[in-house]
């Protein structure tokens, strides 16, 4: 087994909207919990907006990785830092310099940085890409320095319950690899179809935080469900 640290965030996507703070009081367990944010203009969906983001923000026991599914990102992800999310995630297709975007993210919240840029990673919000399923890892390889996570899309972002998609495995090797060589404390996560199943793919492939919804909501024991699904993680490694 690897020493790499294994990370399981549940998605409230798959949660009892109706008694959020309960939801979030039975994953309390978990490393952090997941957020998607969708506009239903970037996908067709429409989830949770700052508002919502905030309120859980309040309740939650765990820290939040917010996921933004959405268009402007420039205007929009900076928002979310100040609200504490501890993660932001911001799709690269729909901002206009991902890097400065990753820096404004990462310095919000910290007093002004020493030179030179970017800021050290112990201080803001964490700044995230991700790559959907169809979005090719080469591109992004050069600006895996400036991010403290890259999200492998393991499904089509948009909707939850969707099935794993191993055939991007690839990309998580590819990442590793070169995270590996160049030292980069950066973390690989994976969203879509994750589970007992599903989960030791991922993480052999390289992946060392996992995103799960049903999995975890849909299971008659969530503490026992998170449990396995670190466990499971952590043999594959």
């Amino acid at each position: 087994m690897s020493t790499r640290p294994v990370r399981i965030q549940p998605s409230i996507l798959a949660a009892d909207w109706a008694d959020m703070r309960g939801e979030l009081e039975r994953i309390r367990n978990a490393d952090q919990v997941h957020v998607d944010v969708m506009d239903n203009h970037f996908v067709p969906n429409l989830t949770f907006g700052p508002q919502m983001v905030e309120t859980v923000q309040r309740v939650s026991p765990i820290p939040l990785d917010v996921h933004l599914m959405i268009e402007d990102p420039d205007r929009w992800a900076p928002g979310y830092a100040e609200l504490g999310a501890f993660s932001v995630t911001f799709h690269a297709e729909a901002a206009a310099d991902p890097v400065a975007l990753a820096r404004r993210i990462r310095d919000i919240g910290s007093p002004p940085p020493p030179p030179p840029p970017p800021r050290p990673r112990d201080t803001g919000s964490r700044p995230s890409i991700p790559l959907k399923p169809g979005t090719a890892v080469e591109p992004y390889l050069e600006m895996l320095p400036e991010f403290d996570q890259v999200l492998v899309m393991t499904v089509e972002p948009g909707f939850g319950g969707q099935s794993f998609m191993p055939e991007v495995m690839p990309k998580l090797r590819v990442l590793r690899e070169v995270a590996d060589r160049e030292g980069l404390d950066v973390w690989l996560q994976v969203d879509g179809g994750i589970a007992a199943d599903t989960i030791g793919i991922a993480a052999e492939a390289g992946a060392d935080t996992f995103v799960a919804g049903s999995a975890v909501y849909g299971a008659a024991d969530v503490d026992a469900a998170i449990v396995g699904l670190r466990t499971a993680a952590a043999h594959a490694h």
